[in-house]
């Protein structure tokens, strides 16, 4: 494995006159668990470098003018990381970069440690947006940060995985309160954006009346001049961040009175974690690095001389802040480094393990529960399979598009689409599922999928299918097909052999699932039935009733059969001007029979049924199925009862009719072991396992296919 980061262009990462970003970044590489993996990348002059592996970019001296040394930066770096690619390249503070790196397998992650809005390649709607799409994460300093970066973006990306807080850090020191002595302290540029002209002035004014205090004044400016002397007032300058603390463990007051929008503000953050009583001004992000100290409203002399007289004068508030300094402070390198350690292993845990380890996930479960049929159609696949998800302790949300599209129609959006779409991205955006399961899910666009796995790249992502997908049937297979590509992995009720699909993305085979708390009859152990051998059939399940002048070929089959078998007694609908049955009329007609007849449209299909199978095995009805199907490679004679043509079938009809023993026999068998091996439970943990290539629990039908 191997993690590249990027520093920005002339980025010191030296311990001399080291940035903020080098010394944070120093910190929790140090710390990070993998810290042998790590390479960093930048161009600092000064030979004395952090103790980490680091290779220093060289740049070509333009020529006349010509070229840019961004460009030219990043062109070398390329060539360096073409020699091993990266797993993982983490660009600090230059988001220009991430556009000028190429589009290959190495994930990307961008660091901000100043305002989004301010930099190259991150000023316009358009540039973040871009910049979500093409990383893995962006890291924010601040969550004021974090807000800028989301100025006029659209509310999904509010609650975008991909963007993450992580604030700069520092070690809580080892500082004894009884030894604080009476120092107030100024650290940063020496300029008018730190409102050092302001603390000046003030400081002036205290020192002046508190002649048993003094200030230190720590930092430089080269491009403003501003002076102030006083007797107890002394400036170092420029200081090694090592001085600087030591400095901070005998300071009392600490002022960080930035006029500027701070991104974060290292300063208040290491003099809280030196026990100091911390003045702040209410700028940018300044107030996420303390826990405790003075807020200053509006920055200004009266209001920063009182903030200083108040700690002076009431010296158990001073020490109490500084005790609470200490004990609140929570924003170490180690936390840091935890966090910035977890995306990592989580991004190449999706790359090279893809597995759930036995993770409670937050599943996205998008079919047609159809609602508005008023439970006409509740005992359906699509139940089934979220039931099973729920007993596996899942947490499941349902989204019924059909529903939904239903429900929105309207003159501007006919079908309900436009709707139906926004809506399943508010979803999400709230939610945040680990997986979206797809189940016949075709008003979803694929446009809307792309923008998904764009923007939360570490949502799993699979569908299943019920329906025929043969010659006659076209229309399923470029159903199924139309989405088959965006998919981790795909689920059909249809030998997966059969589908010609030159898609390099997984087919798998799916059972229909019987589930406990619809399959709940036990036929088989009644001896008592009213009829021998149930069918049912509809012209369509929205439409509910017969279509007028519609013929099914599966009425001339059980006619013949009727006719060579006189004295079975048939329950029959969909046919015959006997109209559909559904829901709970179904479990009622189902239960006084004691066969059913599994009969497909058109030419009988290997593995293909409907649900119908599940629903007369699992409340133990004999099963008679065309052995074309080969149900037998899963369930023998002993179990399901399979033909080879309407004489063979004829025959073991009226066997079976005349004796009971024999029907209940088999009958109970089959119920028994199709409620075992495909349970909505297995058959929802299959569909979880292959989705994250979970591959060490091999399921019964895998064996016999």
């Amino acid at each position: 494995m191997k993690i590249s980061i990027l520093l920005p262009y002339k980025e010191n990462f030296s311990p001399v006159y080291p940035g903020a970003v080098s010394i944070f970044l120093n910190a929790v590489t140090q710390k990070s668990k993998f810290k042998k993996f790590i390479t960093v990348y930048g161009n600092t002059e000064y030979k004395k470098k952090f103790k980490l592996k680091y290779i220093n970019i060289p740049i070509q001296k333009k020529i006349l003018g010509i070229g840019s040394q961004t460009s030219n930066y990043i062109d070398n770096f390329i060539k360096l990381e073409s020699k091993k690619p990266s797993d993982i390249i983490e660009v600090h503070n230059r988001p220009i970069y991430i556009s000028l790196l190429p589009n290959n397998k190495s994930k990307k992650i961008l660091y901000f440690h100043n305002d989004p809005l301010s930099m190259s390649g991150s000023k316009s709607v358009n540039e973040r947006v871009e910049l979500i799409n093409k990383c893995s994460r962006i890291i924010f300093n601040s969550e004021w940060s974090k807000n800028r970066f989301l100025t006029k973006l659209d509310t999904i990306y509010i609650k975008s995985p991909k963007l993450i807080v992580i604030k700069q850090s520092a070690d809580l020191q080892k500082v004894n309160l009884n030894k604080k002595e009476n120092i107030i302290t100024f650290v940063g540029k020496l300029n008018k954006a730190k409102g050092y002209d302001v603390f000046g002035s003030a400081i002036i004014d205290v020192l002046n009346e508190n002649k048993n205090w003094k200030a230190i004044v720590i930092g430089d400016e080269e491009r403003e001049n501003i002076e102030f002397n006083h007797e107890r007032l002394t400036n170092l300058g420029f200081k090694e961040h090592k001085d600087v603390l030591n400095i901070f463990k005998k300071t009392s007051i600490s002022v960080v009175c930035s006029r500027w929008e701070e991104p974060f503000g290292r300063t208040s953050l290491e003099s809280a974690s030196c026990g100091c009583a911390v003045i702040i001004t209410n700028r940018g992000g300044l107030p996420e690095t303390i826990t405790n100290g003075i807020i200053v409203q509006k920055l200004n002399k009266k209001n920063i001389y009182d903030s200083i007289i108040k700690l002076i004068n009431n010296k158990s508030f001073r020490k109490e802040l500084q005790k609470l300094s200490l004990s609140n402070f929570y924003l170490t390198h180690k936390n840091a480094t935890l966090q910035i350690d977890d995306y990592r292993s989580k991004l190449i845990e999706n790359r090279f393990q893809n597995k759930i380890n036995g993770k409670k996930l937050k599943i996205l479960h998008v079919t047609n529960f159809n609602e508005r049929h008023n439970g006409r159609l509740f005992y359906n696949t699509g139940k089934r399979i979220n039931n099973g998800l729920i007993r596996l302790k899942h947490s499941v949300l349902e989204f019924s598009d059909r529903d939904i599209v239903s429900y929105y129609r309207n003159i501007g959006d006919i079908d309900g689409s436009k709707r139906l779409n926004n809506k399943f991205i508010e979803v999400i955006s709230n939610y945040l599922p680990d997986l979206i399961i797809f189940g016949h899910a075709d008003l979803i666009k694929r446009e809307t999928i792309k923008f998904i796995k764009k923007t939360y790249p570490d949502i799993k992502l699979c569908q299943w299918f019920l329906d025929r997908m043969d010659h006659r049937w076209m229309k399923n297979l470029n159903r199924f097909k139309h989405k088959l590509d965006l998919m981790d992995a795909n689920f059909c009720t249809s030998d997966p052999k059969s589908i010609n699909t030159d898609k390099e993305k997984p087919i798998y085979y799916l059972p229909n699932p019987v589930d406990e708390s619809f399959e709940k009859l036990k036929n088989d152990q009644k001896s008592n039935l009213n009829n021998d051998v149930f069918f049912a059939m509809s012209h369509g399940v929205h439409r509910g009733v017969l279509k007028k002048g519609k013929f099914d070929e599966r009425e001339t089959f059980i006619q013949d059969l009727m006719k060579m078998t006189p004295n079975v007694k048939y329950d029959l609908y969909g046919m015959n001007n006997n109209q559909p049955i559904w829901a709970d009329n179904f479990i009622n007609k189902i239960s006084n029979s004691k066969m059913g007849l599994n009969l497909s449209q058109g030419k009988t299909a290997k593995y293909y049924s409907s649900d119908r199978f599940a629903q007369i095995i699992g409340n133990g009805l004999t099963v008679l199925v065309d052995e074309k199907t080969r149900f037998n490679n899963f369930l023998n004679k002993n179990e399901i009862v399979t033909y080879k043509s309407l004489k063979d079938l004829a025959e073991k009809i009226n066997k079976l009719s005349k004796n009971d023993k024999l029907r209940r026999k088999i009958a109970k068998k089959g119920r028994l072991k199709y409620h075992k091996y495909f349970n909505s439970k297995t058959i929802a943990e299959f569909i979880i396992n292959k989705t994250y290539k979970n591959y060490s629990k091999k399921y019964f039908w895998e064996n016999k296919i």
